[in-house]
Parts: C-alpha cells; sequence; structure tokens
C-alpha cells in the first residue's frame, strides 16, 4: 500500500481528519477536555495553595486545609522512614507469626511510600517540600536512635 506520508495518516494506517464545528483550538465539545470547572493538573512545579492532594477537591482554595495537607503529608513522609526498620520480632516467636507482623509492618509503609508519592505528583513545591522534610526528619530519627543503641551495646560504661 503506497500511501503518501502526510498529517492524516499515521504509518501505513489511514487516518480520518480531525472534524468538528468547534473552533480550533477550542476543546469544549470535542469530549477530549476536562470539565472546565475542575482544577486543571499541573504538569511542572508550581507554587500556591490552589493544589490538589491525593484526593479531588482537597485541599481546595483555604489556607487552612493547605496548611493541613502539607502537615499531613510530612507526618506520611516520617511515618514511611519509621516503618522502614523492621519490627524486633522476639525469640521463639512462630516464624509464621513473625513473618505476618513483619509483613504487615512492610505493606503497611508501603502503602504510606505511595500516598506520599501521589501527593507529590501534585507538582505543588510546598507539598514536595513536606515530603523531603519529612523524610530527612524521618530518616535523622531512625538513625540516630539506631546509631545510639549500637553505642550502647558496644560502650562498656553502659
Amino acid at each position: 500500500m503506497d500511501v503518501p506520508f502526510d498529517e492524516h495518516h499515521h504509518g501505513d494506517m489511514p487516518m480520518a481528519p480531525f472534524s468538528s464545528s468547534v473552533p480550533e483550538g477550542d476543546l469544549r465539545n470535542t469530549g477530549m477536555n476536562m470539565d472546565m470547572d475542575m482544577d486543571m493538573m499541573h504538569m511542572s512545579l508550581y507554587w500556591g495553595k490552589a493544589a490538589v492532594v491525593l484526593f479531588s477537591g482537597w485541599p481546595g482554595q483555604h489556607v487552612g486545609m493547605y496548611t493541613l495537607a502539607l502537615f499531613f503529608v510530612f507526618l506520611m513522609a516520617i511515618a514511611a522512614e519509621i516503618f522502614s526498620v523492621s519490627p524486633a520480632v522476639k525469640a521463639g516467636t512462630r516464624p509464621a507469626m513473625a513473618g505476618i507482623i513483619q509483613t504487615s509492618v512492610y505493606v503497611f509503609r508501603i502503602g504510606i511510600t505511595y500516598l506520599v508519592m501521589l501527593a507529590v505528583m501534585s507538582f505543588n513545591i510546598g507539598i514536595f517540600m513536606a515530603a523531603v522534610a519529612g523524610h530527612s526528619l524521618g530518616f535523622f530519627l531512625v538513625r540516630s536512635r539506631a546509631h545510639a543503641l549500637a553505642n550502647k551495646t558496644t560502650d562498656p560504661k553502659a
């Protein structure tokens, strides 16, 4: 099939030209747009309280709700780091029970981590900074505790 390549052909598959009574550049009535009343999703980093984080319409246009969203993402990031340490299972615990405990903590941690990732995908710089700060503080808390415990077990004075 020798068909010259132009804007209405894609490789060897002929494509019908787009026709609409809607003026060029106006996608309101073509079914190719989102509802004009909905907030448009940003595809680059931006700063501002007008964000959609995790749920449609949340936090909305209110500064208080945006602050709550920042705090919520911050706490989720801290929790993700804290739960990154496998729980200590007591000696003598049945292997199946130990596996269930560790798997439960892992599932919870992964769920929180994915929620933080989805929040960051709002492309809001404040949300991004809250996630990074939360992960950083959580990492600091976990590692400083691990370091303190390691020093406690090796320190002959303790």
